[in-house]
């Protein structure tokens, strides 16, 4: 990793003061690899999980990258995977240590852990919590037996209920992670699905469309999955019920009472800073005339090797100037209030003229609503998020 004068050095952009800062720990190791899984997920095999030499190797990973962000605050931690759940509360106890001996964390940090139901001990959750998580996401995907065996999960209906109900018990906020447009689903099985996930009542909820991404199972043995207009239809009843009971889509994929919003996914949305450590993670870092983009090494026995050598990561570029303004909008237009035209300036440090040609455009289309200073998609931008998004492709 270069020093902090290189990238301190003179540069085309002009940023303000750096956005909020979060960090997203990657603990890359799952029971079993679902089908429709792109994400950087390894297979455990039994009784080989490397657990305190991975927690070594993030301290090193760690420890390197200190001098990217010092004097800065952390709003949030994310410990995503795989199924971060598999490792012991007292490996994530350390972690955490070992995190806030090296980081100012802000007194209302929001620290989040990704839990899958197959991997749920009842005492499991009170000790993830007494280690310092405030927050529990949990995998559910469906409460239909059929379904979660057609894509891959681990666990039961039985199981994933149990498991929110803990949830619910030892947090005071948690998120219920759900999926529709599955293998044969229908409208009435995502009802069903509906009924269960609201009767827990989840602080926030959030939902995802089976895609069949490359490089996976599914997009060599693609499974029959509802046309188009189905899942269309799913989403809109997913959106009416919601709303029904209580809770607002304040992203294009996610659903929150008042004051349980992710504060870590809002602030990729608003394009704020991640630093992110373990094997594979993506990390995006704003200094006074660029920013950067980090990737660890992917295989998670040499990112530990190469961060326990001092070099965990594996490409580092800048964000062009030219790619900026798409790579903000990417962001910031899934938030259902949209973005300030101030923040834009101050992320990308680029001149608001920069957004003026796609913006002019999109309202011409319909599919977003502006004033003097915010710019929001409207529904129909909203419902056609992508189409969107593209016009603030570069040329």
């Amino acid at each position: 990793m270069k020093d902090l004068a290189h990238y301190m050095r003179p540069g085309t952009l002009q940023l303000g003061a750096p956005p909020p800062l979060s960090l997203y720990v990657h603990l890359p190791w799952c029971i079993r690899k679902c089908p429709y899984c792109d994400f950087n997920s390894h297979e455990m095999k039994p009784g080989e999980l490397p657990e305190q030499r991975y927690l070594d190797a993030l301290v090193a990973d760690l420890e390197q990258s200190l001098p990217l962000v010092w004097g800065r605050s952390v709003h949030s931690v994310f410990i995503g995977g795989g199924t971060p759940s598999l490792f012991s509360p007292a490996g994530i106890d350390r972690l955490l240590a070992d995190i806030r001996a090296r980081l100012r964390l802000a007194p209302d940090c929001e620290i989040t852990l990704e839990a899958n139901p197959g991997t749920f001990e009842k005492d499991r959750f009170r000790a993830f919590r007494a280690a310092g998580v405030t927050r529990l996401s949990v995998g559910v995907q469906s409460f239909n037996d059929t379904h979660l065996q057609a894509v891959g999960r681990v666990h039961d209906r039985a199981q994933a209920i149990a498991a929110c109900e803990e949830a619910a018990d030892a947090f005071d906020t948690f998120n219920l992670d759900l999926m529709y447009a599955l293998p044969g689903q229908t409208l009435a099985q995502l009802d069903a699905d509906l009924n269960q996930a609201l009767a827990l009542a989840p602080p926030h909820l959030s939902v995802y469309h089976l895609t069949l991404e490359p490089n996976t199972y599914f997009a060599k043995y693609p499974p029959v999955v509802p046309s188009d207009d189905d899942a269309f239809a799913m989403l809109d009843r997913i959106t009416e019920r919601t709303a029904l009971a209580g809770m607002s889509r304040y992203e294009v994929s996610a659903y929150a009472r008042d004051g349980h919003r992710c504060w870590h996914n809002n602030n990729y949305w608003e394009f704020g800073d991640y630093l992110g450590i373990g094997a594979g993670a993506h990390g995006k870092l704003s200094f006074a005339h660029r920013v950067l983009r980090q990737v660890r090494y992917r295989e998670p026995a040499r990112y530990m090797a190469q961060a326990l050598a001092g070099d965990a990561v594996a490409q580092e570029e800048e964000v062009a100037r030219a790619e900026l303004p798409f790579e903000y909008m990417l962001n910031a237009l899934r938030l259902r209030d949209g973005f300030a035209l101030q923040d834009f300036s101050s992320r990308t440090g680029l001149p608001l003229s920069a957004l003026e040609p796609g913006l002019a455009q999109a309202e011409a289309k319909g599919l977003i609503e502006r004033d003097a200073g915010r710019v929001r998609p409207s529904a129909r931008g909203f419902d056609f998020l992508s189409d969107l998004q593209s016009l603030f492709l570069s040329a």
